[in-house]
């Protein structure tokens, strides 16, 4: 196994919020409005239903948010057919072919060629401090882009206060995860990455994504096996620490981009991210704006 570090394109960051408040979850109220908590969503439920809409908004669009920062080419819906519950305890975020006669504006002026899903736990379910995981099997094709992150604030400060990328994952590289920070002074191509070269192929099954966070460090890991760290001291000078806040869920899976260059005739489709269940253990701090029910 060889971990390397190195600098990686920011995943997008714009969110459109809906609504949400959380499931599966207990809380131990504080007199200084922090409480140890935790949170886990099976993704329990018929197939074809939403995710529960209390935890999970669903964001919609692509030109109006200028490719979502990465000049990627699907469009988000909020349709069963790219964001839904498979009926056996996952996530489904598919990845489709734009159906003919579909209105998907692009960045670019064109209609994106492909749909897909993007779900986010904004206002509704946050971690300040602890273990946030998801178990999630990938899809493989170039140009597709499954992750599992986190925002520290609105979309619309990006990135004064922070983007923690739990997984991002190309799928034309099948053995490597990247977790990645960015924020004020250390974004876009300036963000700290760890590549993990897992050397198996993490399309084949299903695999878990974490990180641990403190208010002084964010730790990786794949399946319970620590492969990066960062620190304060580890930003380039005079860059701000903006990790000692609460940060709120995103998982999505997005085709083309920056990150993953863009699919040709070998990429499948449909393709489709399964999410088994998310977790978070730890402290969340509802002065925040975002509590854990």
């Amino acid at each position: 196994m060889n971990v390397r570090v190195v600098v990686c394109a920011a995943l997008a960051c714009v969110v459109v919020f809906l609504g949400a408040t959380g499931c599966s979850a207990s809380g131990r109220p504080g007199s200084d409005s922090r409480s140890a908590f935790s949170f886990r969503d099976d993704f329990a439920g018929p197939a074809g239903t939403s995710p529960n809409a209390q935890t999970w908004a669903t964001d919609i669009g692509n030109a109006e948010y200028d490719g979502w920062g990465n000049n990627e080419l699907q469009y988000y819906t909020d349709r069963a057919d790219n964001v839904s519950l498979d009926g056996h305890g996952n996530l489904a975020i598919t990845a489709r072919r734009t159906p003919a006669g579909m209105n998907a504006p692009c960045w670019n002026g064109d209609t994106c060629p492909y749909t897909s899903g993007r779900v986010n736990s904004m206002g509704a379910v946050s971690l300040d401090t602890g273990h946030a995981e998801a178990r999630m099997k990938v899809p493989a094709g170039l140009g597709l882009w499954p992750a599992f992150w986190m925002l520290g604030g609105s979309p619309d400060s990006w990135p004064d206060d922070g983007e923690i990328d739990v997984a991002e994952l190309v799928g034309s590289e099948l053995g490597v995860v990247n977790g990645t920070v960015h924020g004020p002074g250390y974004s876009d191509d300036g963000g700290i990455t760890g590549e993990f070269d897992s050397e198996v192929d993490l399309s084949a099954d299903f695999h878990t994504y974490a990180v641990d966070k403190s208010a002084d460090s964010v730790t990786w890991s794949l399946d319970g096996t620590t492969y990066f760290e960062v620190h304060p001291e580890d930003l380039p000078p005079g860059a701000t620490w903006v990790f000692d806040r609460p940060f709120y869920l995103l998982l999505n899976l997005a085709v083309g981009g920056t990150m993953p260059g863009d699919p040709d005739s070998s990429t499948p489709f449909p393709a489709t991210l399964l999410v088994d269940y998310v977790s978070l253990n730890g402290v969340d701090a509802a002065a925040a704006g975002t509590t854990a029910r």
